[in-house]
């Protein structure tokens, strides 16, 4: 029988690597729809839903948190980032600061939501597989297999 690793359980990353990765891939998908329009668009939430993806299935599974928070942060700092220096591509030019980072969150809702829910389910279904594994690799005990309590086994003088 082969022990291949599913899909499911080959994410073994730190977090910290992951939260990296995810980050400069997300401002380089940023770069690169700059680079076709003036304004965020598609592109940037495509690409933002396959980094959230990819960050899910790619982290080990003790920081399912950090991957599991990372989509609404990364979304947020990137919006922010471009409401401070490049207003314009994520709001309306005469837009404040923060009606910019609003705007930006309002016109990028979508990306974030379908990033956001396939990051959870990815990691929700890692979770189960991982559960299920721990079950099947568990040596079943027998009654007579059994360790005595400790309380029991005291010796009767």
């Amino acid at each position: 029988m082969s022990s291949r690793r599913t899909l499911w359980q080959e994410g073994r990353y730190p977090a910290r690597l992951v939260v990296t990765l995810s980050v400069a891939l997300t401002l380089l998908a940023v770069l690169a729809d700059r680079a076709l329009s003036a304004r965020l668009g598609v592109l940037f939430d495509v690409a933002f839903v396959l980094v959230c993806l990819a960050a899910a299935l790619a982290v080990r599974p003790r920081d399912f948190f950090a991957v599991g928070v990372l989509p609404p942060l990364l979304m947020l700092t990137v919006v922010v980032l471009l409401a401070v220096t490049a207003r314009a591509s994520v709001a309306e030019a005469t837009d404040g600061p923060v009606q910019a980072v609003v705007s930006g969150l309002a016109h990028h809702a979508g990306g974030l939501v379908a990033g956001y829910a396939s990051a959870l389910v990815v990691l929700a279904l890692r979770r189960i597989a991982e559960q299920r594994q721990g079950r099947l690799r568990r040596p079943r005990v027998t009654a007579g297999d059994e360790a005595p309590h400790p309380r029991r086994a005291r010796v009767m003088s």
